[in-house]
């Protein structure tokens, strides 16, 4: 007789849950999958070494179409209670936006059902009594909202599949089916925020192609502000389209097609005739996707606005990473609230997003401002106004020319003793500004820029050579430009998938602005090696890391029945610089500048004509005051407590006593997964290493930094036991082996020596192979057992 206590999870999945799932009518071929990872491991950075942490994994989802998962079950062997897996699968149900959820240990399975409104949400089922597919559709119908058949049949439109085995990410997949089952509710209004990098363009032709192959949406217009989006977009996630797709250019209207991409500034104009948009009827589209809706027509007077309004009668979709909230400007006013947010936290956390490090370098007349002398001269020959200048000031109104050399010099060495040609952005206040860097870099990097100019590169709204670089700057495989400087034109519509580096030498204070720039560096490629990225930040800007806004919600800030104020405010990131180019003649577009609301007094005092002439000024020590790295807590906010009282804290939150942690620890079968898992709470291993000492063994920094323990080095750990002669007990060729390993383990740490792959390097190998180290303890398993032997007198002093 079988008995279930000795069986192992996967036994019970095999012999008990998955026939009794497919008896009740799902099918293996397309509605259930088993073990499904669906995120990829945060990426944690020690060093310049990255590992990946634990994946997400549900053991079972079941779908009732491929694209509607509907049902989630957590699996335990047969020594857990049957519902011991419950609240492991109502977190991932939560996540997946799943409502059935099952936790089964062979025996039956306990089912939590979300949409239930009569007390019975929790309820035991015989393990021949699992509910069918309709049964669980009928559930998720409930769950959605679904209830017309018009509405189920959009709902259940299969995704587009080219063959490739490219399929949407969970998160994807969420926002696709969230989108469309609004739309199949008659919603007309939509946004999605999804955080830079996570495939917004390939989640809106997903649900395009869902829409459109439906027959939901007939005509559907893609609208952008920049000319790089849209190429991106046609040549990228929208090219199976093929034939049914067109770009929309002036004076070119052609209506036999069913996807359109257009710009803006390429349907509209300051004259009637301009008004391309105009010459479809207000009914033409059925379906508007609006890439980057924190611009454009963000505002309710923004002359874009209009192109939205005469087509008001068609379903509106807003995508941002950055929806923007201010008196003045409100997405959720005009598209209500995000149907599904996707944050650059949830992001990281995944292992979908790069992580960052931040650098903080203060200049001492940036921290402490700088003050004329009495009749000090600008460059010019001018004594220069007296008064108290800050960082707000240069680069801006005064130049001051020793700083820019440092900034420079800094970013330069910081390159040098990580890597030279790692793509890197620098952020500067203005064009004149990222000109004079690019000419100061490539003085300091005179040996590659002597070679080759393009190791640094201008790329700014009026660089047209610089901006024909900007392909070769986001293309992985183009060894230049390296750095490029800017001021506008890199902040958004960038995929620069290989920047590593991002210098922040700008006064930031928008939201906004700061999340698209940090955006530039989040993408993941791990084919060449970016898996993180670093912020070198002289302007103190990552102080927004802190701001509540900065991965919250978006929250509304303009009230409705408010008066805009008399004062048309310019929004800078709609004053994108970039020529729009007529493809068929080759000539630039002439785009008209939205007038102000309301004429500008011309006699008042206060208005300026043209941009504040810049004072340049030489011959003025500057020096570093201070240099850190930002810390992060595993909510991605700064640390502002001491590292040690930050990781203190986390370790007693886990272990109340020494004698817990030391009981924890002897007891780990390996010591790297209690690592892993301090990492997981927050611990920074890395940062505790740079404190106290790269030397100390981890055991030691804990010990040390949570309980006030004098640390031991590696290499005092290894010597106080080989003192006690303990290897006697051992044959002369095992005592070697471990021998050989107490000094690996001196030398790299406990996690090295607990692998395997460890004998198959020197000086193990010198002891024969792996197959014949082993024997000389008896087994596999009597190595094992000599190896935690080791370890455990290893630490015996503790």
């Amino acid at each position: 007789m079988l008995d279930k206590k000795t069986l192992s999870e996967r036994d019970i999945c095999t012999k008990f849950i998955t026939p009794a799932i497919e008896k009740a009518g799902w099918d293996k071929m397309s509605q259930y999958l088993e073990e499904v990872s669906f995120t990829d491991g945060k990426i944690y950075v020690r060093g310049r070494i990255t590992a990946r942490g634990e994946q997400k994994r549900a053991d079972y989802i079941l779908y009732f179409k491929p694209n509607i998962p509907i049902a989630i079950i957590e699996a335990k062997d047969n020594r857990h209670r049957v519902g011991a897996g419950m609240q492991q699968a109502l977190n991932y149900a939560r996540i997946l936006d799943i409502p059935c959820v099952f936790s089964s240990n062979g025996d039956g399975f306990l089912f939590h059902d979300r949409t239930a409104t009569d007390g019975n949400l929790e309820t035991e089922l015989a393990l021949d009594a699992f509910p069918t597919p309709e049964m669980l559709w009928e559930k998720y119908k409930t769950f959605k909202g679904i209830v017309t058949p018009e509405a189920e049949r959009i709902t259940i439109q299969d995704y587009y599949f080219d063959g490739s085995g490219r399929k949407p990410r969970y998160y994807q997949q969420i926002a696709i089916n969230r989108t469309v089952e609004a739309i199949a509710k008659s919603q007309n209004r939509i946004l999605l925020v999804m955080a830079t990098g996570t495939g917004k363009t390939y989640t809106a032709f997903q649900i395009i192609h869902r829409l459109w192959k439906s027959g939901a949406k007939k005509r559907i217009l893609f609208l952008a502000d920049r000319n790089a989006l849209i190429d991106q977009t046609r040549r990228g996630d929208f090219k199976h389209f093929r034939d049914k797709m067109t770009v929309v250019k002036q004076r070119q209207v052609d209506k036999s097609y069913e996807i359109y991409l257009a710009l803006y500034q390429g349907l509209s104009g300051s004259t009637e005739d301009a008004n391309i948009y105009k010459q479809f009827s207000p009914d033409f589209f059925d379906l508007i996707i609006i890439d980057e809706c924190h611009r454009g027509s963000a505002k309710e007077d923004s002359a874009w606005r209009e192109i939205l309004s005469y087509y008001k009668n068609a379903t509106h979709i807003g995508l941002t990473a950055t929806p923007k909230e201010t008196k003045e400007t409100s997405n959720i006013e005009y598209f209500g609230d995000p149907v599904y947010t996707y944050s650059l936290k949830q992001g990281i956390d995944d292992g979908f997003l790069a992580p960052y490090r931040v650098i903080r370098i203060g200049l001492d007349i940036d921290l402490e401002g700088w003050r004329p002398p009495k009749g000090f001269k600008d460059k010019n020959g001018k004594v220069v106004e007296d008064r108290i200048y800050n960082r707000t000031d240069f680069d801006t109104n005064l130049v001051v020319e020793e700083r820019r050399k440092l900034v420079v010099k800094k970013i330069s060495e910081f390159l040098k003793g990580y890597d030279r040609f790692a793509k890197t952005i620098v952020f500067c206040c203005d064009i004149e500004h990222a000109e004079a860097m690019t000419s100061l870099l490539r003085n300091e990097n005179a040996d590659i820029a002597g070679e080759n100019y393009k190791y640094v590169m201008q790329i700014t709204g009026d660089n047209d050579e610089g901006k024909r670089e900007l392909d070769n700057f986001i293309n992985p495989e183009e060894k230049y430009p390296v750095i490029a400087t800017t001021s506008e034109l890199m902040t958004t519509g960038v995929d620069a998938q290989t920047c590593k580096v991002i210098v922040l030498d700008s006064e930031i204070k928008s939201m906004t602005k700061f999340k698209q720039i940090i955006g530039r560096g989040t993408r993941i490629n791990e084919e060449y090696g970016k898996l993180y990225f670093t912020i070198l930040d002289f302007r103190n800007v990552t102080d927004l890391f802190a701001d509540k806004d900065f991965d919250g919600d978006p929250i509304r800030v303009k009230p409705v029945s408010e008066e805009t104020d008399l004062v048309d405010i310019i929004d800078e990131e709609e004053t994108d610089t970039t020529p729009i180019i007529d493809e068929i003649t080759g000539a630039e577009i002439e785009i008209a500048k939205p007038a102000p609301r309301y004429p500008q007094n011309e006699t008042s005092s206060t208005v300026q004509e043209g941009p504040r002439e810049k004072v340049f000024v030489n011959g003025i020590n500057v020096s570093v005051l201070v240099s850190r790295e930002m810390y992060f807590d595993n909510q991605g906010k700064p640390i502002t407590t001491s590292l040690k009282d930050h990781t203190k804290k986390i370790i007693h939150e886990q272990f109340a006593s020494l004698d817990e942690f030391l009981r924890k620890w002897n007891n780990m079968e390996k010591k790297e997964a209690l690592i892993e898992e301090l990492q997981n709470q927050g611990v920074l291993v890395e940062a505790l290493y740079d404190a106290v000492g790269r030397e100390v063994d981890l055991f030691d920094l804990i010990c040390h930094v949570a309980y006030d323990q004098p640390p031991l080095t590696r290499k005092e750990r290894a010597n106080n036991m080989k003192k006690r002669n303990y290897f006697t007990k051992y044959g002369e060729q095992a005592r070697k082996v471990l021998e050989a390993l107490l000094d690996k383990y001196a030398d790299e740490g406990i996690e090295n020596i607990e692998s395997m792959e460890v004998l198959k390097v020197k000086p193990l190998t010198d002891y024969g192979s792996p197959v014949e180290i082993i024997k000389e303890f008896g087994s596999r398993e009597k190595y094992l057992e000599a190896l935690k032997d080791l370890e455990k007198e290893l630490y015996k002093s503790a």
